[in-house]
């Protein structure tokens, strides 16, 4: 199984589980009820022992402890801890927007010829495995279709999660939508659309609190997990037709600094690429992943500093 398969598991099933989540209560707050729903059970700060009298006012803290403040700890501090070492992992290998993000440059650099809208040429006809990629138009239909409907999925997905799930699936069945509900549907399944059409890329790099903070952690990290470049080997990139910048679904360009790479999501296409197009020529990729002493090449080479760090430096 190749790397990107393994990613493919991953996305498709993090991707069942938000939308199946709200459902099987395996996770949602319902505003209803006012508190959140874990693996079927409910999950409170225990106020409400506090103010019928069952408990003091230290165990209500300690509930509140327990409960409350220490799941948090633990949720953002295994976020930050994986961010510093490995950047962006939770983005290119489980986040559902990336799933759609990455499914829908599929479709329409099988429409266009380009990934997205704001690419300036079209993308080389030749696969990075030698075989040809036709454009053709008729992809636009599938496009259009599938832009809306997975706007919709994520709308009632997102509001399945605030409302009881299958109260919101009745009521879409029999067309007896309350005027709230139905607004915010309406309003999701237009704004999702136009994002996922013009933009579902520039979220992830500008507008994505989760990636955006990710990010942060990892440029404070010089020695975090990072694509390395074979700078002295640079004369055999010459002649693929930038195959990595093409692979990448941010549209990124991996050879760059660690700064310039900001929003990278170590999804590892990239690396993939060059690995083909050096492969048909009987080399070894230029692309790696690097970590700890061997990551400063990237990280502090716009600092002045360039070790010399050759392709046999692998993390």
């Amino acid at each position: 199984m190749t790397l990107q398969h393994s990613r493919l598991w991953t996305r498709s099933a993090f991707f069942a589980l938000f939308v199946l989540a709200p459902p099987l209560d395996l996770f949602r707050f319902d505003l209803n009820l006012g508190y959140l729903i874990v693996f079927g059970h409910t999950w409170t700060l225990g106020l409400d022992l506090f103010l019928a009298g069952e408990v003091d006012a230290a165990q209500a803290a300690m509930h509140m402890l327990l409960r409350g403040l220490v799941p948090i700890m633990l949720l953002v501090g295994t976020g930050i801890w994986i961010s510093w070492r490995y950047g962006r992992l939770y983005c290119g290998w489980l986040c559902p927007h990336f799933s759609v993000v990455e499914m829908l440059n599929g479709l329409m650099r099988r429409a266009s010829g380009k990934p997205t809208l704001w690419d300036a040429r079209p993308l080389p006809a030749e696969r990075v495995d030698g075989t040809p990629q036709t454009v053709n138009r008729h992809y636009w239909w599938g496009l259009m279709i599938a832009i809306p409907a997975l706007a919709f999925l994520w709308a009632v997905s997102l509001l399945s999660y605030l409302l009881p799930p299958w109260d919101i699936y009745h009521h879409l069945a029999h067309f007896t939508l309350p005027r709230g509900q139905g607004l915010f549907l309406a309003a999701a399944t237009l704004f999702f659309s136009l994002e996922f059409l013009l933009a579902r890329h520039l979220f992830c790099r500008f507008g994505c609190a989760v990636g955006l903070f990710q990010s942060l952690v990892w440029m404070a990290n010089k020695r975090a997990l990072v694509v390395g470049f074979a700078r002295e080997r640079v004369d055999e990139c010459v002649s693929c037709h930038h195959a990595c910048d093409n692979a990448c679904p941010m549209r990124l360009k991996p050879r760059a600094i660690k700064r310039s790479i900001l929003a990278c999501t170590q999804c590892a296409q990239c690396i993939e690429a060059c690995e083909q197009v050096q492969g048909r020529q009987g080399r070894q990729s230029l692309l790696y992943w690097v970590a700890d002493e061997q990551a400063l090449d990237v990280s502090d080479r716009e600092l002045g500093h360039k070790p010399k760090i050759g392709s046999g430096d692998r993390a």
